[in-house]
């Protein structure tokens, strides 16, 4: 039994929708990370850069750079975004939890929509189009019994 025209469409074009997704994610959060560092697109919060090794800042902006380029790439996808999930959690409960309960009194909901975006990817994987799925994978071979 094969499945009504739409719901095939639907299928087919599942990975392409989240592969796209990793992109625009991966893409809007190296731009995070790239203001932050050297000032371009705005720079931090309206202009200039981070401290350099400043804690939190400049590490979190490190993260959004470079995790957000591999998520973007689609490699190492899954690790980069945990990474990436773990430091908006942090953000979000660490700065803008004390401003209020939710997100939309505290100022927090970028923070928690890439927390919950990179989640997301992180389990179902980079979709079609990642760098992932060019690489050989490693395969591991089965010990000999002795």
């Amino acid at each position: 039994m094969s499945l009504p025209a739409p719901r095939r469409t639907a299928e087919t074009a599942r990975p392409y929708l989240l592969g796209l997704t990793r992109a625009v994610t991966g893409l809007l959060f190296a731009c995070h990370g790239a203001a932050s560092l050297f000032g371009v697109l705005g720079g931090a919060k309206g202009g200039g850069t981070v401290e350099t090794l400043s804690w939190p800042g400049w590490y979190a902006a490190a993260i959004q750079l470079v995790g957000g380029t591999l998520v973007l790439l689609g490699l190492g996808t899954r690790t980069a975004a945990v990474v990436c999930s773990g430091s908006m959690a942090y953000a979000y409960f660490s700065v803008h939890q004390e401003g209020g309960l939710l997100p939309i009194q505290n100022g927090g909901e970028s923070a928690a929509l890439f927390a919950w975006a990179f989640l997301a990817l992180a389990l179902t994987g980079p979709g079609a189009l990642a760098l992932d799925t060019l690489l050989p994978t490693r395969r591991h071979p089965a010990p000999t019994p002795a």
